[in-house]
C-alpha cells in the first residue's frame, strides 16, 4: 500500500510481529501471570511486556507523537516477581528482534519498562487540536486468551481526533477464514493474521508472520460492501452470552426483526471489528445494560476504521457519530450500531423500536 503513512504502517507491522511473539510464548504457559485489575478484569504478563514494546518502539520513531494504553505499571512496581517475569519476557525477544529485522525498539531497564507502559496507561487522546496520537491494546480478549482461544493486539493512530490507520495483529485467525468464525477459530498453521487499514487506501490482510522458506507476503484488499445491500444480506457477529455489560434480548430482538440469525461470536471487541473489517460479517449492535456504561478507546480505535473504510457506517445507539478526542472512555456514545451504510438508519430505526417496544427506552438519549 503506497500511503502518506505508509512508514507508520512499516514500523507499526513490525512491532504487532514482534508483540505476536511474546503473547505466544505466554500462551503456551499454564502460569500466564495473570493479575486482577480493579475493575475486576484480568491482565497477564504479556499485556504489560506487549504495552511496553509497542510504546518503545513507535515512540523511538516518531518522538513527537503521544501515547494511550489499557495497562499502567502499578501492579508491576508492587510486585518484584511479577515485574521480573515481564522483564525477562523483554530480554528474550531481544536476541531474535537483533536477528531477525532490528525494527524494535526495547526498554533499557525494567524502571523505563514501568514507564513506558506509565506513558500508555495515564495518556488522553485530546481534542481535534492533540495531534497525533497511537492507541494500544496489547491483548483484547485476556479472558479468552489465558484459555489459549482468540485475542488480538490493537495498534490505532489517531490524527486530530480522526483515525487515520488501523494494524491488528491476530495470532489465532488465518488469513483466509470463512465465516462463522469465533473465540475457539485456530489457524492450524499457526501464522494468524494482520488486518490493517489507512483511511482512505482500503482494507487489507497478510499473514502475521512469514513462511519458513521466507516467502513473498502479498496483502489481499478486502472487497468493499455492495452498495446495493439490503437487510436481507446482513449476517452478524457479536458476542452471544458472555459479558453481562450488554443486553441480551435487545440483540436477539433486533436479529430477529433483521432476519438476522447467528452469526461470528467473539468476545474481544477488536476481534468484532476484524471480523466485519474482513467482510465475513457486516452488522453488528451492542446496547449495555446501564446508559452510564461506556465503551473504552483501545477496544475500539483503529477496529472501526477496517470497518469504514469496506462502505461500513458506525455510530452509537443514538446515531451519533463516535468521538475519539473525549478520553480514554468514549463517554460521548453509548453502544454502537455498525451496518453498511445504505442500510444503517434502517438497523438503527429498528434499535429505537425494540427499545421502546421492551421499555427500555431510558438507555436513549433524551430528546
Amino acid at each position: 500500500m503506497d500511503s502518506p503513512y505508509s512508514q507508520e504502517l512499516r514500523i507499526a507491522i513490525g512491532a504487532v510481529q514482534a508483540a505476536a511473539k511474546i503473547s505466544q510464548s505466554v500462551l503456551t504457559n499454564d502460569d500466564k501471570g495473570t493479575v486482577e485489575k480493579d475493575d475486576l478484569s484480568p491482565v497477564t504478563i504479556a499485556d504489560f511486556a506487549i504495552q511496553a514494546l509497542l510504546t518503545a518502539t513507535i515512540q523511538s520513531s516518531f518522538p513527537s507523537d503521544s501515547f494511550v494504553g489499557e495497562e499502567s505499571a502499578a501492579e508491576l512496581r508492587e510486585n518484584p516477581p511479577l515485574l521480573g517475569r515481564v522483564w525477562g519476557l523483554l530480554v528474550g525477544l531481544q536476541d531474535i528482534n537483533e536477528r531477525e529485522s532490528g525494527l524494535c525498539k526495547l526498554p533499557q531497564s525494567p524502571e523505563q519498562m514501568c514507564e513506558l507502559i506509565d506513558k500508555c496507561g495515564f495518556g488522553q487522546p485530546g481534542g481535534p487540536e492533540s495531534g497525533r496520537v497511537w492507541v494500544f491494546d496489547p491483548i483484547d480478549g485476556t479472558k479468552t486468551f489465558v484459555q489459549r482461544q482468540a485475542y488480538a493486539i490493537n495498534v490505532a493512530l489517531l490524527e486530530g481526533g480522526r483515525q487515520v490507520l488501523s494494524v491488528v495483529g491476530c495470532p489465532t485467525l488465518p488469513v483466509n477464514a470463512t465465516a462463522p468464525i469465533d473465540n475457539s477459530t485456530i489457524d492450524p498453521t499457526g501464522r494468524g493474521s494482520i488486518a490493517f487499514a489507512v483511511r482512505g487506501y482500503g482494507t487489507f490482510v497478510r499473514p502475521l508472520f512469514e513462511t519458513p522458506a521466507g516467502e513473498a507476503v502479498l496483502p489481499r484488499q478486502i472487497k468493499p460492501l455492495a452498495s446495493s445491500a439490503s437487510t436481507a444480506d446482513l449476517r452478524a457477529v457479536s458476542c452471544y452470552h458472555m459479558l453481562d455489560s450488554g443486553v441480551d434480548d435487545v440483540h436477539e430482538a433486533v436479529h430477529a426483526k433483521l432476519g438476522i440469525g447467528r452469526g461470528c461470536d467473539f468476545l474481544a471487541w477488536v476481534l468484532r471489528w476484524v471480523t466485519l473489517g474482513l467482510g465475513l460479517a457486516n452488522v453488528t449492535v451492542w446496547v449495555y445494560k446501564e446508559r452510564d456504561r461506556r465503551g473504552k478507546i483501545w477496544d475500539h480505535a483503529g477496529g472501526i476504521l477496517l470497518f469504514e473504510e469496506l462502505g461500513g457506517k458506525v455510530t452509537d445507539i443514538d446515531g451519533k457519530e463516535i468521538d475519539w478526542t473525549v478520553g480514554r472512555k468514549l463517554s460521548a456514545n453509548h453502544g454502537f450500531v455498525a451496518a453498511p451504510a445504505n442500510v444503517h438508519e434502517e438497523v438503527l430505526r429498528t434499535v429505537h423500536n425494540v427499545l421502546h417496544e421492551q421499555g427500555k427506552s431510558n438507555l436513549l438519549a433524551l430528546a
